[in-house]
């Protein structure tokens, strides 16, 4: 795996020289280097999980055949892609969360100079993707394919975001709006999408695969994604922060997250007014009330039910599509979250 991750941050080198010296704009020293220093801040950082499942994802699809440079390079340059749209989302996410930090450092928009120049750049990461692809797979037959899905995807996560946007409104913070329908909508479209299927459906395209013939493969992937979340949101309020690297803050937040919607669906009459007085305050004495409630409620045995009932249909679902080698790859998804820590 180590060996695979350094394969795959040359590529990223590779992309960034390119985008560098892109023929279309006529760089100065100083454009040059506010792009290579913001690319360097904002694309490599994370865990790099999206990116490097394009090419587990491939390798799976091609059942153990060796793969050329050629398609490790190709794989990992849409990975890079799929982390080129990760960047872009977070950089803007946290201009409207105004979040303080991101990845164990101060967020973008917070670093020195910076500012708001943060929207332009995350529009300029944004428009990196289809520079990346136009020069590596412009003579490929799935170049329109690729387009359409990562333009797709941008839509879908977009629209995900502005649900989740507007539910959270300053002034007008209303639990009971919050619903299970609710959660699946904002999760299904703001994460699922470019987390889960993105990283397959690239792989799919690749390997010369139609994907109107694997609509079966998206919904699995998207229901992984739902799953994946709701560990996300038990994680926030439950996980160790020293092992999940950040302090959860969806009670003090307001989101409409799997345990609050668990909650209200649990409480009596006088809980759910308690849960009403005291979510989305950022106050320790509030936080604690509802992790204590949460508590009260067996949240924990709710989740390791719905996690283990999760798992099961998941297994279940994937082991009745008829290509083994598609299997493969969704197993090996599911076995990198089932019982996550962090």
């Amino acid at each position: 795996m180590s060996e695979l991750r350094s394969k795959f941050l040359e590529v990223y080198s590779v992309l960034k020289a390119e985008l560098l010296h892109d023929p279309a704009f006529e760089f100065t020293d100083d454009s040059r280097q506010w792009v290579e220093r913001m690319l360097d801040y904002n694309v490599p950082g994370g865990k790099l999980n999206r990116g490097l499942s394009v090419i587990d994802s491939y390798k799976l699809l091609k059942e153990g055949k060796e793969l050329t440079n050629d398609e490790v390079f190709l794989a990992s340059a849409l990975g890079w892609c799929i982390e080129w749209l990760q960047a872009y989302f977070l950089v803007l996410d946290d201009i409207m969360d105004n979040s303080v930090t991101r990845r164990g450092q101060p967020c973008w928009f917070r670093q020195p100079k910076v500012g708001l120049i943060a929207v332009n750049d995350g529009i300029l990461l944004r428009n990196h993707i289809p520079r990346i692809l136009k020069k590596h797979f412009r003579q490929k037959p799935y170049y329109v394919d690729l387009l359409d899905l990562f333009n797709e995807v941008e839509f879908q996560t977009a629209s995900g975001q502005m649900i989740d946007l507007i539910t959270t409104l300053e002034g007008e913070k209303d639990l009971s709006k919050y619903s299970l329908p609710l959660h699946r909508r904002i999760v299904q479209y703001k994460t699922a999408y470019y987390s889960f299927y993105l990283p397959v459906a690239c792989a799919l395209l690749m390997a010369g695969e139609n994907l109107e013939n694997h609509i079966n493969v998206k919904d699995i992937l998207i229901e992984m994604g739902i799953y994946f979340q709701v560990q996300d949101d038990f994680l926030d309020c439950f996980g160790a922060p020293e092992v999940i690297g950040k302090v959860g803050t969806d009670i003090e937040d307001f989101k409409c997250s799997w345990l609050v919607v668990k909650a209200l669906e649990r409480s009596t009459k006088e809980q759910k007014k308690l849960l009403h007085e005291v979510y989305g305050k950022a106050d320790e004495a509030c936080v604690a009330k509802v992790k204590e409630l949460y508590k009260v409620l067996d949240l924990q045995g709710v989740f390791a039910e719905y996690e283990s009932k999760s798992y099961e249909k998941l297994v279940k679902f994937i082991e009745s599509h008829p290509s083994k080698a598609v299997q493969a790859v969704l197993k090996s998804f599911l076995a990198k979250i089932y019982k996550r820590e962090k």
